[in-house]
């Protein structure tokens, strides 16, 4: 029975995803015979939804998956979801405002039952997402990060650092989000470029109050808590003041000037004020120089009982404005300017974000990271595109104490136990805490366990081991540790990969990965990042619903470049519809013309050379796409599949096999109706990791249900007897049609005009092969007749034109409008110029080139680039067209 005229992906790929899942192709180690291949998937937020970057990586994983599945490989893609503590407690939160309730009402018990109702009910939507994506990880062995048994890793892990003296508690500055009243990770952190004003303040000196220092600063609000000016030690103009003490405005306190490099003389006024427990350069002034911080804010970051009482209780804001106000009526207020600033925001709460000095826990990550530097160095760990590397290490080479508390209830409680005089007891369990404060007390006291929780990267970095049982050396952390491969974004190199190499060295000895692919950004098609405010962002389950999710998929695959952000378009994805389309109508005239796959077909016996042309190019794309995919090359394997099944296979064999299969002998019937359904079997084997439904519900057809293409081989290179000639000459037929084609279209020869051709051959053994092919020149070229000429021809209106050795001949007498023609191509070639003169006046400005981001550069000179090609081509056809009229 003929498929239908057209392919529905909605109403296959969820019946093909229920078939694998029924039919268990995702589950892990059924042989365990078969060598294993391993990736963890980047756990997402288990609030998440499937955005393009989500689409991009995971599609990326999944092509590598399925590759490796066929490829013979026991694979693992080690599914799972993030608890995402600050992301999630405020989903709760929110729903629990809108019943008038709060967590602290309702107590952490409570608060946490209500939580995981949430999570079991609602969260893990992306997962469904992901599915919907094709990702064909074993969901029976998926993992939360705070299940049982991760939990369980996380408290060993922590408990073994604080032993080992990796883990201690530092009163220290860190991103303080005031709505949450937690700490935040950079990563959460969003600076904007804000439109502000640099304040200018006289700080008098205490021994002679007339004169002063003027200090330049943003946050005037903040002054309360200075405890020193620094000027630098280079700048002549207050090297003499260096050591005398100022009146701190607006308090009864008086600070040092103190000589720091930090200060810049070239900026604002070459002093600024120190105030170490609000700004992060500050704090490091103060701790060079033993100064003692003075925290001026509380949680809420209202100011608190350390400032005068007039200001208590104020919002940053309004201080700010009493303060500027105070300051000018005591004239100590010198002057005002524009400054442009960058504002640290809170990327959950919206709001800015205080630099605070709080008691927090701490990795003492400088010991931990000169065997994650030393292996990347040594070559243990490879990363994809090799420049991210440079990134990874000029991270871990800064790196700071890694503040891993945070002030929330929704995440892994920190296994601390206080006693009653503060005492520290870290412990695996409380009944092993209240041992250790027994043998401490002499006696039983009453505990109280640290309300903090540990920051979720802390979680997330055990994923490759505590995924597999860890701390039980189970068979599984045996077989799959360390995993092959890691496919993640740029941004949390540092958060993410660098602490599983650090966490992965000193638990397991061993690297977590072999490799690291960075995968690109996903822009819009301007090559702008995609967010809320610009309006630009493309939800891929839209995509997906209107053009199916083999469309996508290969849309993405197609534009991943190495190192190269990636410019989606709604109209590319339509594209790759239009792809899917044209495999399906293969298909179908696969099936018209009965072309039944029979795996026993002994291809080395084929004796067309147009099958043997096709086989040979099959071979070669073979290979080729193996190497793309062994080396990461995924948008190399998507065109070199692409060009040969759309171009070679659709456009040029099945055109050329239609004589083989309706005018031949039946021998050669047959032989054109096995290599067509043949070459189209490993078409659909090589094509289904990046387009898995429209693959699968097509082999499906072929296979007669022996076999799912999923768990089908991945096609080996042919072992052909090939016709070199005859293989080289049906390339050389090609390209003669091709070319003529390409005359016709640069001349504008009617599409029903069928012009005659003269060919000069010099070789005349060269004609007698062309001369079998000429009947299907003639059709797929569209022209009246060929004929073989020995001299060249200097008729008017006859175009000339060379290909290798062969002078062709095409008549256009009575065919064109030759004044006509002439004046379309330059009135063409006239717009084109135009085009040409505005990119290149654009790139020869030197305020374009210093203010446009380097991807609208790069687009001009694109442009540029295709603008010269096309007009090359322009004055090609004219010239043919002037030649014609002579």
């Amino acid at each position: 029975m003929i498929i239908d005229k057209h392919f529905l992906p909605k109403d296959s790929e969820s019946r093909q995803y229920k078939v694998w899942a029924d039919s268990l192709c995702f589950k892990t180690g059924q042989n365990k015979n078969l060598p294993p291949y391993t990736i963890m998937m980047p756990p997402p937020n288990v609030t998440g939804r499937l955005h393009m970057g989500h689409a991009l990586t995971f599609t990326i994983q999944d092509i590598l998956i399925r590759y490796h599945r066929m490829r013979g490989f026991d694979v693992l893609w080690q599914a799972g979801t993030d608890h995402a503590g600050i992301a999630t407690q405020m989903v709760v939160e929110r729903q629990l405002e809108e019943k008038q309730q709060s967590r602290r009402a309702l107590g952490r018990d409570q608060f946490l039952k209500k939580v995981w109702e949430w999570k079991e009910h609602s969260g893990g939507m992306i997962v469904e997402q992901l599915k919907r994506l094709g990702a064909s990880a074993d969901w029976s062995r998926e993992r939360f990060t705070m299940d049982q048994g991760l939990s369980e890793a996380v408290t060993k892990v922590f408990v073994t650092l604080y032993h080992d003296g990796l883990i201690y508690r530092d009163k220290r500055l860190v991103n303080w989000d005031p709505k949450l009243q937690t700490a935040v990770s950079d990563l959460e952190v969003i600076n904007k470029e804000t439109k502000g004003k640099l304040y200018f303040i006289r700080y008098p000196y205490l021994n002679n109050p007339s004169q002063y220092i003027v200090v330049a600063t943003t946050r005037p609000e903040t002054l309360f808590g200075d405890v020193a000016v620094a000027i630098n030690p280079d700048d002549s103009r207050y090297r003499k003041s260096v050591g005398q003490l100022l009146k701190l405005p607006l308090t009864d306190r008086h600070i040092p000037i103190i000589a720091d490099a930090y200060s810049d003389p070239k900026k604002g006024s070459g002093a600024v004020k120190i105030t170490p427990a609000h700004d992060f350069n500050d704090f490091e002034v103060g701790q060079r120089h033993q100064l003692q911080p003075i925290n001026v804010f509380n949680e809420q970051a209202i100011l608190n009982d350390q400032v005068p009482e007039k200001f208590i209780g104020l919002s940053r804001e309004k201080a700010r404005d009493l303060v500027l106000k105070e300051l000018e009526q005591l004239g100590l207020l010198d002057h005002v300017e524009d400054h442009v600033l960058m504002i640290p925001v809170g990327d959950r709460s919206g709001v800015v974000i205080e630099p605070r000095l709080t008691d927090q826990w701490y990795v003492d990550t400088k010991k931990l990271v000169q065997p994650a530097i030393d292996a990347v160095k040594k070559g243990q760990v490879v990363f994809v595109p090799k420049h991210w590397e440079k990134v990874y290490f000029e991270w871990l080479e800064n790196i700071q104490p890694w503040c891993i508390s945070r002030q929330l209830w929704w995440g892994h409680q920190i296994p601390v136990w206080y006693g009653p005089d503060k005492k520290i007891f870290v412990a695996e369990t409380e009944d092993q805490a209240k041992k250790l404060a027994f043998n401490y007390y002499k006696k039983d006291v009453s505990l109280k366990r640290d309300e903090d929780v540990l920051d979720t990267w802390f979680s997330s970095a055990l994923w490759p081991f505590s995924t597999l049982g860890w701390p039980e050396q189970t068979a599984d952390l045996k077989r799959y540790y360390p995993t092959d491969v890691l496919v993640t974004g740029f941004d949390i190199i540092f958060f993410w990969v660098a602490r599983m190499v650090m966490m992965g060295l000193y638990f397991m000895k061993e690297m977590p990965f072999k490799t690291v692919y960075i995968n690109a950004l996903v822009r819009d098609q301007q090559g702008q990042k995609m967010s809320k405010t610009k309006g630009n962002i493309i939800d891929p389950i839209d995509l997906i619903d209107k053009y199916g999710t083999d469309a996508l998929r290969f849309a993405l695959a197609s534009q991943a470049v190495p190192g190269q952000d990636i410019k989606l378009s709604e109209e590319r994805v339509e594209g790759h519809r239009n792809f899917v389309t044209k495999i399906w109508n293969a298909a179908r005239f696969c099936q018209m013309n009965e072309c039944v796959f029979e795996a026993d077909f002994q291809i080395k016996s084929v004796q067309s050379p147009i099958n043997q042309w096709i086989l040979s190019h099959l071979s070669t794309v073979i290979e080729e796409a193996t190497a793309a995919l062994n080396s990461y090359r995924f948008h190399d394997a998507a065109q070199i599949l692409y060009q040969f099944v759309w171009s070679r296979f659709c456009d040029w064999y099945l055109e050329l096999a239609k004589p083989l299969l309706l005018d031949a002998q039946p021998q050669m019937q047959q032989e054109t109706r096995k290599t067509v359904a043949w070459v189209f079997n490993h078409i659909l084997r090589l094509l289904h990791p990046s387009m898995p439904f429209v693959t699968e519900e097509l082999w499906q057809h072929f296979s007669k249900g022996k076999q799912l293409l999923i768990s089908a081989k991945w096609p080996e290179p042919l072992q052909l007897k090939n016709d070199t000639q005859a293989i080289e000459d049906v390339d050389f037929i090609i390209d003669l049609i091709a070319h003529i084609r390409s005359i016709r279209t640069e001349m504008n020869v009617p599409a029903g005009a069928t012009p005659a051709i003269s060919v000069l051959i010099a070789d005349a053994k060269q004609w007698q092969r062309l001369d079998s092919y000429l009947p299907i020149i003639k059709r797929l070229a569209r022209v009246e007749k060929i004929e073989r000429v020995t001299n060249t021809l200097n008729e008017r209106q006859i175009s000339h034109s060379v290909l290798r050795n062969v002078s062709l001949f095409i008549h256009l007498q009575g065919v064109l409008d030759i004044q006509a023609e002439s004046s379309r191509l330059s009135k063409e070639s006239m717009r084109n110029g135009q085009e040409i003169e505005k990119l290149t006046g654009k790139l020869a400005n030197e305020q374009f080139l210093a203010k446009a981001d380097e991807d609208v550069v790069t687009e001009v000179k694109e442009k540029l680039s295709a603008a010269e090609e096309k007009q090359k081509k322009i004055l090609q056809a004219l010239q043919r067209i002037q030649n014609l009229a002579l």
